[in-house]
Formats: C-alpha cells, structure tokens, sequence
C-alpha cells in the first residue's frame, strides 16, 4: 500500500494574483495602522499642544523605529524560516522556530523598555532635540517606554502569524489598537490638558492591547505548534533567525539612523534658512510619518510574498518564485508611482491636517515634500527586491540593498551636499539614492535569475 502524501499548500496551487492579493491587504493595512499610532499623536499634538510639541515628538521617532527593527529582525526571520522548513516537509524545526521566536521578543522588549527610560535624557539628545523641545522629548521617551515591549510584539508576530496563514487576523489585532489610540489622544490631550504625556499614555494602552491580542492568537497556530520544549533559544536556530532576518533589522536601523542624521542635519541648516530650527524639525518629521504610510503598502507587498516565495523556493518550484517577484516588482512601482503624485501635487494639504494656522510651516512642508520625494516613482522596487532575496534564504544580496541605499548613498550624500547647499542639499540626497538604488537592485536580480538560467531551473 502506497504510503499517503501530506497535503500541497496553497502556497504552491493557487494562482500568484489571488495568493499576493490575499496575504498583501492584510498584511499592508496591519503596518499602516502601525503607522497610524505616531500619526495620531503628530496630529492632535501639532492641533492641540504646537510645534515644538510636534519637534519633540519627532524626536523619539527613531526610538519607534528601532524597536521595529528588533521586532523585523525576529518576526521576518521566524516567518521567513517557518515557510522554507513547511517548504522542505520540516515540521519540527518549524514548530521549534515559533518557541525560539517567543522567548527572544520577550526579552527584547523588556531590554528596550528598560534602555528608553533609563536613557531618555541622553536619547533625546543623541537624536537631534532642540533646546526648547528637549524637556517634551523626554517625557514623551519615558512614557512610551512602558509600551515598547508591546510595541515589539505587534510587528514581530504580525509577520508569524501572516506565514501561518491568517494575515487578517494581525490587521484585526492592529486595528483595535489604533482604534483605541484615536479615541484616547484627544481626551489625554484636550479636556485632560495633558501634552505629549497624554499622547503617550494613550498610544501605550492601544499597544498592550493589541499585544495581549497577538499572544492569545499562539495556541491556535494552524501549521506550527508551539512546545514549551522550544522556548529555551539554541545557537543554531537562533542563529538561522537572526540570519534570515538581518535584511530587514539592516534596513530599519539604517531608516533610524537617516532620521537621527537627518534630524541633525535639518535642525543646523534649519536655523541659517526662513523656516528656522523648529519649523524645519518638525515638518521632516510630519514628512516621515506620511512616509511611513506609504512605506507599509510596500512592505506590505514585499512581506506578503515571502512566504509565498520561500515555501515555493524550498519545494524547488523556481518559475513560480520568478512570477511572484515580477508581479510584487510591478505592484510595488505602480504604489510608488501613485505616492509620488500625492507628494508632488498635495504638500500643503498634507501639512494642513498637522498644522493649519501657520503659513511658514505650510510653505516648509510643500518645500521639503517636493525635493525629498522626487524620485519617489522609482522606491518600491528595491524593496520587493530584497524581500525576494531574503525570502529565498540570500540574505547577502538581501542585505546590500538597504545598506547601499541608507549607508552607503543617502546619508553620505546629505551630509556632503548639505555643507554646500545647506537644508536643500540635505534633502536632495534622498532622490539621489532612490535613482541609485534603483538601478542596483535591477542588477542584483537580473544576475539571479540568469544564474537560475545556466543551472536550468527556469527557461528564458
């Protein structure tokens, strides 16, 4: 008697379209309503508190995102390991990978609420706080700290849960969140009168609950199972996390790092332009949190297809990967086509919802949305690009996209080009990189699939 075979996922059955369409919603609508958490507080914080409350605020932004990218690092490590093991028929190591992934987000948010508060008076210096925002910026740092553990948790699991099969639970799980936070902001910060530390508080308690949402989810984990035997990390295991996941801390550290150089940069140049120190702070960082929200529908793209192109990869399907990178590469330019004529066209209604009774502030945020944001047609591809890589366990190539495009374009080009054009050159390195960047990422994946050619795992 022929002994039975498991089932084929729908990983490797259901067309490409109906897959990405499935996992790519969800999973792009959960990470925006992440983003809506900080967007939230810019906006009642700019209406109700003012502009140096909006400085202070943008301040601690790259606290928020470096406690992303610890969350990236071992959610999109987990996922990405979870789909290439449930690939290749290795359902231990899968069902181990949840147990490690627990322990190790657990321990990161607590190390990271512990850091921000003890550190918040250095943090808000390090990240380019004004003399008159400092004192906001620290209390702002320390209330959000309490929710940082909670805050790790949402992202790290969203990316778990998404490779087992529900993405429209996590979306669930970060709506309420946001949710909550958008009835409380108001009532902290108007009635109550409390400033950025009623913002805070209200963000905090939208993130415990989302949280604790997240956590009751694992029991009912349908292809992995977590064992109580798995909770204590091995090296090896470990390590295969934090390999496959480094692309992705890669490029959120180096996201924080643009910010805090950034914040700098504009904070020196801001003060020698009309718009001054304030004014240039905070429009940049009312910038980068409508960014961030376009920045979630691609990676929302990019990280719906990771499982898709893992488990395929593993089960050796190669011309079903190469379909899924073409299809997420052209969704991800058409999203970046649309962006850029939002930037181009609606700098001053943008900055209308932050701040609406200053014309000079309205004035800086056309100025910098124009400049900053002018090849913005051109973004999303390097981002499916390495999420490709990264899914198919490459995590070299992975890794050189975001750290040319931070490291190795942006940021030296800010610097260099603000010393000699002040506040325009600082902002004029972004379109640089992004054209940059660009043309790397075609090279990177062209020479992939040509080597797939001369192996004979796809035809031309």
């Amino acid at each position: 008697m022929a002994s039975e075979q498991p089932p084929r996922s729908p990983l490797e059955t259901e067309p490409i379209q109906r897959l990405i369409l499935r996992y790519a919603v969800p999973t792009a609508m959960t990470l925006m309503v992440n983003c809506l958490y900080n967007i939230v507080d810019q906006i009642f914080v700019g209406q109700g508190v003012g502009i140096t409350a909006m400085a202070a605020i943008n301040v601690a932004f790259p606290v928020v995102i470096l406690v992303n990218a610890a969350a990236l690092l071992l959610g999109d490590g987990s996922a990405a390991n979870i789909s290439l093991c449930l690939g290749r028929r290795q359902q231990r190591e899968a069902d181990d990978t949840i147990g490690h992934a627990l322990t190790l987000i657990l321990l990161s948010g607590l190390c990271a609420a512990a850091v921000s508060w003890c550190c918040a008076p250095q943090i808000a210096r390090l990240f380019g706080a004004t003399a008159t925002a400092w004192p906001e910026s620290v209390a702002y740092l320390r209330t959000i700290a309490w929710g940082l553990p909670f805050q790790l948790i949402c992202p790290a699991f969203t990316a778990i849960i998404r490779a087992d099969g529900r993405p429209r639970y996590s979306m669930g799980c970060m709506i309420t969140g946001a949710v909550l936070n958008l009835i409380l902001d108001p009532i902290f910060i108007f009635p109550l009168g409390m400033g950025v530390v009623g913002a805070g508080i209200a963000t905090v308690i939208g993130q415990v609950v989302s949280g604790l949402l997240f956590l009751i989810y694992l029991p009912r984990l349908q292809t992995v199972r977590l064992r109580r035997q798995a909770l204590r990390p091995t090296a090896r295991l470990t390590g295969r996390i934090l390999a496959l996941g480094f692309p992705s801390l890669l490029t959120q550290l180096l996201t924080a790092l643009v910010q805090i150089t950034l914040n700098n940069l504009l904070r020196l140049h801001g003060a020698a332009s009309v718009y001054g120190s304030d004014i240039a702070l905070s429009v940049y960082g009312m910038m980068m949190k409508v960014y961030q929200i376009a920045h979630a529908m691609f990676v929302g793209v990019s990280s719906a297809v990771q499982p898709i192109n893992g488990y395929n990869f593993g089960a050796r399907h190669f011309a079903r990967v190469r379909q899924t990178y073409r299809m997420a590469a052209a969704i991800a330019l058409v999203i970046s086509a649309v962006w850029f004529l939002v930037f181009q066209l609606f700098p001053r209604q943008i900055g209308r919802l932050f701040v609406s009774d200053s014309g000079l502030y309205l004035d800086c945020a056309q100025h910098c949305f124009r400049l900053y944001m002018a090849a913005f047609f051109l973004y999303g591809l390097h981002l499916a690009t390495a999420s490709f890589f990264q899914g198919i366990g490459r995590p070299v190539p992975s890794l050189a996209i975001p750290l040319a495009r931070q490291g190795v374009f942006l940021i030296p080009l800010a610097i260099v080009l603000s010393s000699r054009f002040g506040l325009d050159g600082a902002l004029l390195a972004a379109p640089i990189a992004d054209a940059l960047t660009f043309c790397l990422s075609l090279l990177l994946v062209w020479r992939e699939f040509t080597a797939w050619r001369r192996k004979g795992w796809i035809e031309r």
